[in-house]
């Protein structure tokens, strides 16, 4: 979890590179993440991809070549990020960036870790 002084962080921008296949998000404290557009679909912060509890938490395959279409404002705390295979229900708030940029390199090897347990591929079916 973030800390108390983390609680009043807001970005100072969030934007598209890579024809929407990053995200840049740059806090007012100088942090900065970039998340692949696969990054942030299939840790989705989506009861889609969570689940209502810790042991309803899918593995999301295929999402190699994902972008980003669009950015919406979800009030004055979040964004939803609208996929181009159609998923936009998950909102992704400043916390959620903070948390999962400090973090990411330890969610990625463990969505690494779940694909092969699994038997699955980060490739769409077919290639």
């Amino acid at each position: 979890m973030s800390n108390a002084d983390d609680l009043d962080l807001v970005p100072e921008e969030i934007r598209l590179t890579d024809k929407g296949r990053e995200l840049i998000v740059t806090f007012e404290n100088g942090e900065q993440f970039i998340f692949t557009a696969e990054f942030l679909r299939v840790c989705s912060p989506s009861a889609e991809v969570q689940g209502h509890h810790p042991s309803q938490r899918k593995t999301v395959p295929g999402k190699r070549h994902v972008k980003i279409d669009k950015i919406e404002p979800a009030g004055n705390y979040a964004v939803r990020l609208i996929f181009d295979d159609g998923h936009d229900s998950g909102i992704f708030t400043w916390d959620y960036f903070l948390e999962t940029g400090r973090n990411m390199e330890k969610l990625w090897a463990d969505y690494l870790e779940r694909l092969r347990q699994e038997g699955l591929s980060r490739d769409p079916a077919g290639l």
